[in-house]
């Protein structure tokens, strides 16, 4: 029987009659080669590349005789195509389709300037604008208020008020009693007490249980007589508003006077200077005496006076029976004032003129005054003389012993 032996096509794109394909080797030569490859490594695993891509682009074709070998054969090409085209599906999805070479120009510069980093950067910023309206939105909300009412907010004055004190039996009993008056005053309220000397422990006690912003100072004026020891008490008050510009009303409150909520109220309409009447007891201490203005509404047209020895003095006003503003003592360009020197009270002059003199440093006449509340019908404040001058009080207001006797319960 004659053979016939075919050579090997060096086209590897050309089909076959026999159905093999030009990657798959024949049997015979295979396995019955008793001669090893002289090919390397690499040449070994690139023949199994060549038959993996060749089981699966090019279908076998079956000869008319089945073998068992190639019926077992075709699941696994199956599986090959499959992993195949699922890995090809995988490196497609990885591959940047569609994007803008703005972003390639950003990757790039950015590959340039850093290798490796960890940085995340914000999304590109288009220079595209885009007009957005919104529509407008109604709640059918009516307001409470009427388009004819107002609300203009006016703050409240501050209240500076000066309180002189001393050591004596009954000085916690007037600054509690004070302290509970002026504590009901709305804010902005500023209380400065005045000691002598030094500020007593007893004092500062009863101011921090107020509830009242205060301020505590001590006057180093060393003084003797009870006439001046006031007027150095005040005047060390005054420095102080003077040094540090406080703005307000000042009036001079005393501790052992009756006020009124009233008068505090009506202090914070007060301009430049104001004054009322005021009931005191006599110095007899038998009948009420009533000092201060007459008025015709709020303007001053006289005095209540009825003690003879004061009827020399200029204005017939009591010391907590006026008040000022305080930016009289630091800016004396705004009141027009004629000279600059520091309005304070004199010691040199009588007792009961320390009034009179005072006043007319403020004011030159009584159309600089206002009179509170209008007419000057309202007495507002008394100012009573019932301290007890010659009697000790215990150290701290805290009596040793309450009794003298203690006797046992029978």
């Amino acid at each position: 029987m004659a053979s016939i032996r075919r050579t090997l096509s060096p086209y590897h794109d050309r089909s076959y009659q026999n159905g093999g394909t030009p990657f798959s080797t024949s049997p015979k030569h295979s396995g019955g080669s008793k001669y090893s490859s002289p090919l390397p490594a690499f040449a070994a695993f690139a023949d199994r590349v060549r038959r993996l891509i060749g089981e699966l682009f090019y279908l076998h074709r079956h000869p008319p005789r089945k073998s068992h070998s190639h019926h077992h054969s075709w699941p696994r090409t199956f599986l090959y195509r499959c992993f195949f085209f699922f890995l090809l599906g995988f490196l497609l999805g990885l591959s940047p389709f569609g994007h803008d070479h703005h972003d390639d120009d950003e990757a790039a510069s950015i590959s340039r300037n850093h290798d490796f980093s960890f940085e995340i950067n914000p999304p590109p910023q288009s220079n595209r604008v885009v007009d957005l309206k919104l529509a407008e939105v109604s709640f059918n909300a009516k307001p409470n208020f009427k388009e004819s009412e107002r609300f203009d907010f006016v703050p409240r004055k501050q209240l500076i008020i000066v309180t002189p004190t001393y050591n004596r039996a009954s000085q916690a009993y007037y600054l509690i009693r004070l302290s509970q008056v002026l504590r009901l005053v709305p804010p902005p309220l500023l209380w400065i007490v005045v000691e002598m000397n030094t500020a007593s422990f007893e004092t500062a006690e009863i101011l921090r249980k107020t509830g009242v912003m205060y301020r505590h100072l001590v006057c180093v004026n060393n003084s003797t007589n009870v006439k001046d020891r006031g007027v150095h008490q005040r005047n060390t008050a005054l420095d102080h508003i003077q040094r540090h510009r406080l703005d307000g009303i000042v009036y001079f409150a005393d501790d052992d006077n009756i006020y009124s909520l009233h008068l505090f109220h009506s202090l914070r309409n007060i301009s430049r200077f104001g004054t009322w009447p005021v009931a005191m007891l006599a110095q007899s201490k038998n009948k009420a005496i009533l000092e201060g203005p007459v008025c015709n509404g709020s303007q001053v047209i006289g005095w209540h006076t009825n003690e003879k020895s004061k009827k020399l003095r200029r204005f017939h006003v009591d010391m907590s029976g006026f008040a000022f503003n305080s930016t009289i003592l630091w800016d004396p360009k705004r009141w027009k004032r004629p000279t600059s020197v520091p309005i304070r009270q004199l010691d040199s002059v009588k007792e009961g003129f320390q009034e009179t003199t005072f006043i007319e440093q403020v004011v030159e006449d009584e159309s600089q005054m206002e009179g509170s509340p209008p007419g000057c019908s309202r007495i507002m404040n008394w100012h009573l003389h019932l301290g007890a001058r010659h009697f000790d009080y215990p150290r701290g207001w805290l009596l040793q012993k309450n009794l003298d006797v203690v006797l046992p319960i029978k």
